[in-house]
């Protein structure tokens, strides 16, 4: 994008300002140098800019969620996955190269998946929550539960779970159990219950204190899950109390289980931490809830994408109110630049800055701001904040969703197309923004109003080439013919 300024005056930071915070360094007069990063966000003039970091976005492949089950479980789950075809198997395999770390994304896709998976599998598979008492069990079942109305209580006292409780959790049913460590009559009573769930229960997750280290009764316990020949996980939980000690605490529970001490997955059920990865080592023993996720991808996938347009797309709203000759643009194409990148990790792309910067010139849309920008403004009556804001809106959408057409089917949209959907988006965004304001308003009023007029169009976002059409309104735009992006 040639950074050509919009003719206007502008409160944008200086170009030191942006080096130390959005990482945005000036190589020359007519360069931009975007360091690629992990997103985090700053404020400057109650603007939100996006920050990058170098490390970017993680993405487990299967070998980092099944690293962690025993080698029993290993042979099991092999086992259960030999009955799937190898062709199919190696693309099941692909779909945890896109799964989510994140506790609030995995639930996300999960949700999108539990249709698929209990229309086409039936009755759901049932994991049971095991271990001693006090070490966290009911803790982590609420971890796992898709209604308040099911939530365990939890206490500090010994024994405060007396019978098994089970839940929705998804595409699983989930299952509380007493401590199975307990002694006398009553003791007895609250471990046949839990062992009982462990009989019926398809998947197994056995739970251990880090603090209190995994003592003789307990190997006894570990003994007897073995002997149910089923998958099961080992979760060593409080991992966040040990703090220097981490590994040395990792390294003695593995030894006196008998296990390598990779086997053995660190969570914090308080905290959330290391759920995500127990949830996909659940999903990875069970090829059909595999299936269920990699069918949920694509629509994730759009949903993800159309929110991280919603978000460039408000930003660059609030950049454009007071735009200043020039400077203006650096923090509008660092915002934009962040998008495609996000876009691109979210279908397994990975790209530079530079190369983002590439991709979004060949979309030819800093152009066909400028002209549009010059149609507009000689009709007259409309403010220059608001029809700045609006072409800085339907400018990023739309480059948005030429990004996904290209990084999901490797087309580029042609220019014809995307004239008529830049000049239809900014005439339906102008509308609406006129109805919204009657004087200028603040930058975060601004990002709000466009966050929430783009988020009334997510459910009908698509990657078809009708995508947009409510926002676009009823006009018959161009047909697609698609371009080779060289």
């Amino acid at each position: 994008m040639n950074p050509e300024p919009m003719a206007y005056e502008s409160t944008a930071p200086p170009l030191s300002y942006l080096a130390r915070c959005a990482m945005i360094l000036p190589d020359s007069a007519k360069n931009v140098n975007i360091k690629q990063s992990l997103p985090c966000i700053i404020r400057y003039n109650d603007c939100v800019l996006p920050v990058w970091h170098k490390k970017g976005f993680l993405m487990p492949d299967i070998t980092d969620v099944t690293k962690y089950f025993p080698s029993a479980t290993q042979t099991l789950i092999n086992r259960i996955w030999s009955a799937v075809p190898e062709n199919e198997r190696r693309s099941l395999e692909d779909t945890f190269k896109g799964l989510p770390l994140d506790k609030n994304p995995l639930n996300a896709l999960i949700d999108l998946a539990v249709i698929q998976f209990k229309t086409a599998f039936g009755k759901a598979r049932k994991v049971a929550i095991i271990g001693p008492a006090n070490v966290g069990k009911s803790t982590l079942f609420n971890q796992f539960i898709r209604s308040k109305t099911d939530k365990a209580v939890v206490g500090p006292i010994p024994g405060t779970t007396r019978l098994n409780q089970e839940a929705d959790a998804g595409m699983f049913a989930i299952i509380d159990t007493p401590g199975a460590d307990a002694v006398g009559y009553v003791g007895q009573q609250e471990r046949d219950y839990a062992m009982a769930a462990a009989s019926e229960a398809d998947f197994l997750i056995l739970m251990f204190d880090a603090i209190q280290g995994v003592k003789q009764t307990e190997l006894d316990l570990y003994e007897e899950i073995l002997s149910l020949k089923k998958p099961f996980l080992i979760v060593l939980n409080k991992i966040d109390l040990t703090r220097k000690d981490h590994d040395a605490v990792i390294r003695k529970a593995a030894e006196n289980l008998g296990v390598k001490a990779q086997e053995i997955l660190p969570v914090s059920a308080l905290r959330g931490e290391g759920v995500p990865s127990i949830m996909m080592a659940i999903v990875a023993s069970d090829p059909g809830m595999t299936v269920s996720l990699a069918r949920a991808m694509p629509q994730y996938r759009q949903k993800l994408a159309w929110r991280s347009i919603t978000t460039a797309a408000s930003l660059s709203a609030a950049i454009a109110l007071t735009p200043l000759p020039v400077i203006d643009f650096l923090p509008l194409l660092a915002n934009q630049v962040g998008m495609v990148l996000t876009i691109a990790r979210i279908y397994q792309y990975k790209i530079t800055p530079e190369r983002a910067k590439e991709l979004i010139g060949t979309f030819g849309l800093g152009l066909i701001g400028r002209t549009l920008f010059q149609q507009l403004s000689k009709a007259g009556g409309v403010p220059g904040w608001l029809l700045s804001s609006a072409i800085a809106t339907s400018m990023t959408v739309v480059m948005g969703y030429a990004s996904i057409q290209w990084f999901d089917k490797g087309e580029k949209v042609s220019q014809e197309r995307l004239r008529a959907m830049s000049k239809k988006l900014t005439e339906t965004t102008l509308t609406r923004l006129k109805q919204s304001f009657r004087r200028k308003p603040s930058k975060k009023k601004m990002e709000e109003t466009i966050s929430t007029l783009l988020s009334q169009e997510q459910t009908a976002f698509s990657q078809t080439p009708a995508a947009l059409s409510p926002a676009l309104g009823d006009q018959k735009l161009p047909p697609d013919r698609s371009e080779e992006l060289s």
